[in-house]
């Protein structure tokens, strides 16, 4: 079951990010690296933040659990989910509203021209919001029954959409471009919403709803004592989620964090410093998701059913496997994005307005990242073991001092490296974050995961191959 469902996450975030790279490399081609990207990077930021903290486990690791505790399934589904819409909603009306004091807070280093441009870009990106939580709600459930597929595909959507907006305003100033590509993004949320509509259908999800209406209905409305223990039930089984779900955001969005707040510092950099940042942390996340993500979505449901069944030993088994496969694929891509850092940028990027010079700059960059890899992709199997115990206040600490460690960081390298000093000071909140988890984990139980003489060899003889080609490759194809 491991094994299927984590080929099928792989596959599916491989794809998406196949589409992604296409629709970055025909960005990069179309806006380059100035003004007009940094704007729009700046008012997808947030959405993107949010997108990839939700898909990628916060919502899941502390919902999950509360919706196999909770004795009243269905109102709770229909609760959480009415009461997630309506804040989303009330938060994008407010930005609507407050449109330049928030484009103000998310790149405060912007001169008023630029302030003034980002505004409206900025109101239509946040009701991606609304739609991407709509989806990570449905794509919950999907792997509640072990139906990965739909969450794993349904990224591709979102890519085919704005790529399609690209090729619809390529002809246009940038400014149009970026409008174009903003409505992209809304219409490649609708898709991915409607993407699973038929699957929810063929495992009869929607009676959960119409039953889960029914129920806070009469909860609400009726006078009986029956109702009124209806709502006392439901009201626990809110509160006990939203306790594990706040520590859940923090413990599980570290990385999507420190991203964010690179932005906002990127801000004071040199132009372009926000989409050297972009693109270079574009490249990084594949490996990070294509084996980090894909095997933690994988894992988790099958370690928190043996926690709950005390199968402890089967628990530590599935993490003592996909630990060591994830290290062996994590240590080949450092390993090649490191050395192939310039080609790699030259490659997907280097066309149109983007030069060779922001092709050296965001190799540089890349390269910084990818010293990160490794304790941010092995930290999320450590951090597993947290949320199947329903610690999340425990991960959210580990990953509040992480961030907090890379924020001075940043603050220090980013004026003596620049946009590289804000990706190294990245790096170095992960190896921040592996270092407390596997503390919280236990030194004993990791001892018993790495103890493995045969891994290290062969890791190290993988290094020494991969080196040896790698090098013979470049002695014949470089650039500079």
């Amino acid at each position: 079951m491991l094994k299927k469902a984590f080929l099928t996450n792989s596959s599916g975030i491989m794809c998406s990010r196949i589409f992604g790279f296409f629709r970055d490399m025909y960005m990069a081609s179309v806006l380059g690296a100035g003004m007009y990207s940094d704007i729009f990077f700046v008012a997808f930021k947030f959405p993107n933040l949010f997108r990839r903290v939700f898909a990628e486990g916060a919502f899941t690791q502390s919902f999950l659990p509360g919706f196999i505790a909770s004795q009243k399934k269905s109102a709770f589904v229909v609760a959480t989910f009415m009461m997630f819409v309506l804040i989303l909603l009330l938060l994008t009306l407010f930005v609507w509203c407050f449109s330049g004091w928030v484009t103000k807070i998310l790149a405060t280093g912007f001169d008023e021209e630029k302030i003034a441009l980002a505004e409206p870009i900025v109101v239509i990106n946040f009701w991606y919001l609304e739609l991407v939580f709509i989806v990570t709600f449905l794509s919950t459930f999907l792997q509640y029954k072990n139906s990965f597929w739909v969450s794993a595909y349904n990224t591709v959507l979102l890519n085919l959409s704005m790529i399609g907006a690209l090729y619809l305003a390529k002809d246009s100033d940038s400014m149009q471009i970026i409008y174009f590509l903003s409505y992209g993004v809304l219409c490649g949320g609708v898709a991915q919403i409607l993407l699973h509509f038929y699957p929810l259908y063929k495992l009869k999800f929607f009676m959960i709803f119409f039953v889960g209406l029914r129920q806070i209905y009469k909860a609400l409305f009726s006078p009986s004592a029956k109702a009124k223990f209806l709502a006392f039930k439901i009201k626990i089984d809110l509160k006990n989620f939203f306790t594990q779900f706040f520590p859940s955001v923090l413990g599980s969005s570290t990385a999507q964090i420190a991203s964010f707040i690179d932005t906002l510092l990127a801000s004071f950099l040199v132009g372009g410093s926000i989409s050297y940042l972009y693109y270079a942390n574009r490249i990084f996340q594949l490996p990070l998701a294509i084996f980090a993500i894909a095997i933690s979505t994988a894992l988790f449901p099958m370690i928190a059913k043996a926690i709950k069944n005390s199968q402890e030993m089967l628990a530590l088994k599935n993490m003592k496997k996909s630990f060591w496969f994830l290290l062996f694929m994590l240590w080949v891509c450092v390993i090649g994005g490191i050395m192939l850092k310039n080609e790699i940028i030259w490659l997907l990027f280097e066309r149109g307005e983007f030069q060779r010079s922001d092709t050296l700059e965001v190799a540089n960059i890349f390269a910084a990242y990818m010293l990160g890899l490794l304790p941010f992709g092995l930290s999320r199997i450590f951090s597993l073991w947290l949320y199947a115990h329903r610690l999340q206040g425990r991960a959210a600490k580990i990953s509040a001092l992480s961030l907090i460690f890379g924020v001075i960081c940043s603050l220090v390298l980013m004026w003596h490296f620049g946009a590289m000093g804000l990706a190294l000071a990245g790096s170095l909140s992960g190896v921040m974050l592996f270092i407390l988890s596997v503390r919280e984990f236990g030194l004993v139980r990791f001892w018993d995961i790495i103890a493995y003489f045969r891994g290290w060899i062969g890791l190290l003889f993988v290094a020494i191959i991969e080196i040896g080609v790698l090098k013979l490759f470049l002695y014949f194809f470089h650039i500079q």
